[in-house]
């Protein structure tokens, strides 16, 4: 396969490139041209009586040099070379799982409609990578509850985008597998999204309809009086089934008494309760706010937080879902890219999906246009097929590079990078104190900071006058707040932006994205 990191040439440039060589006979190489002993057999040269002549010393120590018998040096360090490289450990790099298969046909309508289903979010991969620790502690949790015949409860919090509610689909099916093999019987369950609920207390009402509980008092009690009744008597409990609820979107339960979430996890402390409840939620926070007085009720729930993925975290979940493709889609580069930003903005798996789909179609637009210049060019057809046997067809960083300025760019990463050095060394400077648990800081402890990181890179910092008069320029351009007081280092400072897009906008600069990560 032909290098990735060399320069590349548009579809329409090479195209134009065969066109222009009309000649039958391929085009020779400087380094075809000349045999190893300095004459070409095919054509003749001018002087070929004179020796040729051996220009670098430390390609021929020799006077004359023996081209088909290397010396013993080289010999050895060959030889040496050949067992240091035995050595090291087997490890494959992210472009060498790439060089066994063909570049894809993005012309090929089965092909293109491969690729985008693989890598599609709705498309629920075979096993879920990269969290397996989370998938073991939600899974055994529910297999103690069963195996005892106890309720219990947890609360799986995390970012958008970081594989709770798979991972929780994978625990469904594992658990129900397991509870066969085991010669246990299967729980109930009962899943339900928060998010289609009309009132919040009609949770309780969808819990009852779904589980194999009756209302034998018709409508006179409500649904929750109802599962309370029936997880308080022993007499309704005797042959119940073990019932899994699964509420996600969790935060949409929240009311101003968050009466409905402690009702909710509460069904799991009454004396014959047979229910296993699982929420889920994007709040991380949620857990520190309800948690305490969930505490003091005795019913604490288990708290499994799902991290943001890295980039390498997200690099093998891409590639695992387009291993199974019989072609090359990517260009490793571009996959890396597409992590590494990612991973810094949010590490959201979602949005590496999306912004990997929009590469392929920038790719698809390019190659289509350049299909067209061609035909208007009133070229032959079958040179519009080659384009498919390009490594043009192949996704490339530049491609995914126009896919993320689409989905990160913003008005505020545009300021932000357009800001003179300075004014962004104070940005970085004032997300460095927030990451450390501050929530506000002062003009004063914002300089101590910003000569800290001046002085990390070298760069001469300014005074604290200097600093409080570019804030307050930072100020009209909408991205920090200043508050009053008398001395001006004891002004508060605030950030105005969020920290993903003050890290995505200075990330491609090398001493900020270093900054950044201390």
């Amino acid at each position: 396969m032909p290098n990735l990191a060399g320069r590349r040439l548009s579809p329409v440039d090479v195209i134009k490139a065969q066109l222009g060589d009309s000649s039958p006979h391929k085009r020779k190489l400087r380094s075809d041209s000349a045999t190893r002993d300095g004459s070409d057999s095919s054509v003749p040269l001018p002087m070929q009586s004179s020796p040729v002549k051996w220009k670098s010393p430390r390609r021929c120590p020799n006077d004359s040099p023996k081209i088909n018998s290397p010396s013993k040096d080289n010999e050895k360090f060959s030889r040496g070379k050949a067992m240091t490289s035995s050595k090291l450990p087997v490890k494959k790099k992210l472009s060498d799982s790439f060089l066994d298969k063909p570049i894809w046909n993005p012309t090929d309508v089965d092909q293109l409609s491969s690729v985008k289903e693989a890598l599609h979010v709705s498309t629920s991969p075979s096993t879920v990578v990269c969290r397996e620790n989370e998938r073991t502690r939600m899974l055994e949790f529910c297999q103690r509850c069963i195996e005892l015949e106890t309720s219990g409860s947890m609360y799986v919090c995390g970012c958008p985008g970081t594989g709770k509610s798979l991972m929780m689909e994978k625990v469904k099916e594992a658990l129900v597998e397991w509870a066969k093999e085991a010669g246990l019987q299967p729980p109930h369950i009962v899943a339900i999204n928060c998010t289609s609920l009309a009132n919040t207390s009609e949770i309780f009402s969808k819990i009852l309809g779904k589980s194999s509980l009756q209302n034998k008092s018709g409508g006179s009690i409500s649904p929750l009086k109802t599962l309370q009744n029936n997880y308080s008597q022993k007499q309704h409990s005797n042959g119940m089934k073990m019932t899994l609820i699964i509420a996600d979107e969790l935060d949409y339960l929240i009311t101003k008494d968050r009466a409905v979430l402690h009702d909710l996890f509460l069904l799991t402390t009454l004396p014959f309760s047979r229910c296993i409840l699982i929420g889920i939620a994007n709040a991380i926070d949620l857990a520190h706010k309800f948690l305490p007085k969930l505490q003091s009720l005795n019913c604490k729930p288990m708290v499994i937080t799902f991290r943001p993925y890295s980039k390498d975290e997200i690099i093998v979940i891409l590639r695992q879902r387009l291993v199974a493709l019989p072609y090359v889609v990517f260009q490793p580069q571009a996959l890396e890219l597409c992590a590494r930003r990612v991973a810094a903005a949010s590490g959201d798996l979602r949005k590496a999906l999306w912004v990997s789909r929009s590469a392929i179609e920038i790719l698809e637009a390019e190659i289509r246009d350049s299909i067209d210049y061609l035909n208007l060019s009133g070229v032959d057809e079958r040179f519009g097929t080659t384009l498919a046997k390009q490594d043009s067809t192949i996704v490339r960083v530049d491609h995914m590079a126009l896919a993320l300025s689409k989905a990160y760019r913003s008005p505020v990463v545009d300021t932000i990078q357009s800001l003179p050095q300075h004014q962004q060394i104070i940005l970085c400077s004032a997300v460095k104190l927030y990451r450390r648990g501050k929530k506000h800081t002062t003009i004063g402890e914002l300089n101590r900071s910003y000569n800290d990181v001046c002085k990390s890179t070298l760069i001469p910092p300014a005074g604290i006058v200097e600093l409080s008069s570019m804030c307050r320029v930072l100020v009209d351009q909408g991205l920090l707040k200043l508050g009053q007081s008398r001395e001006d280092k004891l002004r508060r400072v605030t950030l105005n932006v969020d920290e993903a897009d003050i890290n995505f906008a200075l990330q491609g600069v090398r001493f900020f994205r270093n900054c950044l990560q201390c």
